[in-house]
């Protein structure tokens, strides 16, 4: 079903894309671009804060056992992996899990802590949805928007509280990893691995200590709060300057929505068209609001594909060294194997 909505979703989304750059002018909206000049490259750097931010939540759920500055870096390849390749938004998880266990050799605690560091996304972005849609209301009046994307927020909620009482009561991963035990394909997929119990441990480990999470949630807010200076500063540098206020309504529901269509690869078209509709509503005309959408297009494709190259550089990296220790260790081993087989043929020729 997934496979089937990610191929619908992308021309889907493709076509909205297209139509709205046919409708807001092509000419205009890069001419708005072009007019910002070479300031818009400010954005992708300026992008490495909220993404510290949220790395700190990370930290914190961690105990502190890495390096702040390591779980920063994994969390701008986790990002780019979520955002720009087809992996419905889950995949960066997982890649994170991967790279964190390169300083961390303990998968329980890091698959537990990225779990329960999503839970915690998912309550940052209902609440900074909410704040949004407040806003929104407050600043342009539109009631009838409140109805409509509060229903939606509401009738979405049982989803996340349901996983969360799964793990709170514990025993989940435990209860899978033996469900996958009785499968015919069991011993090739080796499910002892997984390690189901000792993963509910450590989820249970941080969902007893609310404090840990409470902190977590503001680190993961201030993240969310921060990453609307984007748009704020892009609609300042295209000359449609708007309240802070408004940038933070634009981006908590674009982030919404961008979360909601997981299942359009790199949410495209649904990103685009959010954009625009919120813009308009804070008084930015068409071709700029068009051209707020393409900048945060492209500082998401510069700063997801250095954050790629530089995850395939350090695999690359990790690789040789691995070539080099295994060599390292298995030569005295050869040369010591060759020493008894030139000693043994000796005595023979005796």
């Amino acid at each position: 079903m997934m496979k089937w909505l990610k191929w619908l979703g992308l021309p889907a989304g493709i076509a909205v894309l297209i139509a709205l750059a046919l409708h807001g002018g092509v000419g205009d909206v890069l001419h708005a671009i072009r007019s910002a000049g070479f300031a818009l490259l400010w954005l992708v750097p300026l992008h490495a804060l909220p993404l510290l931010l949220d790395a700190q939540a990370w930290w914190v759920l961690l105990g502190k056992r890495v390096s702040l500055a390591y779980l920063w870096w994994v969390a701008t390849v986790r990002e780019a992996v979520s955002r720009l390749l087809p992996v419905a938004s889950i995949g960066g998880e997982i890649v994170g899990v991967r790279l964190a266990r390169w300083r961390l050799d303990d998968t329980g605690v890091v698959a537990a802590s990225v779990i329960v560091e999503v839970l915690v996304t998912l309550a940052v972005q209902y609440v900074f949805a909410a704040l949004g849609l407040v806003l929104i209301v407050a600043q342009t009046g539109h009631d009838d928007l409140l109805v409509t994307i509060g229903a939606a927020l509401l009738l979405s909620v049982p989803l996340p509280v349901v996983v969360f009482v799964l793990l709170r009561r514990g025993g989940l991963f435990h209860a899978i990893e033996r469900w996958c035990a009785r499968l015919p394909v069991s011993a090739h997929w080796d499910v002892g691995r997984i390690g189901g119990a000792r993963l509910d441990a450590a989820i249970d480990a941080l969902l007893r200590e609310p404090p840990l999470l409470l902190r977590a949630f503001i680190w993961q807010f201030a993240g969310y709060a921060v990453g609307a200076s984007e748009v704020y500063l892009a609609l300042w540098m295209l000359g449609h300057p708007v309240s802070p206020g408004g940038a933070l309504a634009v981006e908590a529901l674009t982030q919404a929505a961008r979360h909601a269509a997981f299942f359009v690869p790199s949410g495209v078209g649904v990103q685009e068209a959010v954009v625009v509709l919120l813009a308009r509503m804070f008084g930015v005309d068409e071709q700029t609001a068009l051209s707020l959408a393409l900048v945060k297009r492209m500082r998401e494709v510069v700063f997801g594909c250095l954050a790629l190259a530089s995850w395939q550089a350090a695999e690359l990296v990790r690789n040789r060294r691995g070539a080099w220790h295994k060599d390292a260790v298995l030569q005295p081993a050869e040369h010591a194997a060759r020493r008894r087989g030139d000693a043994a043929g000796r005595r023979r020729s005796r």
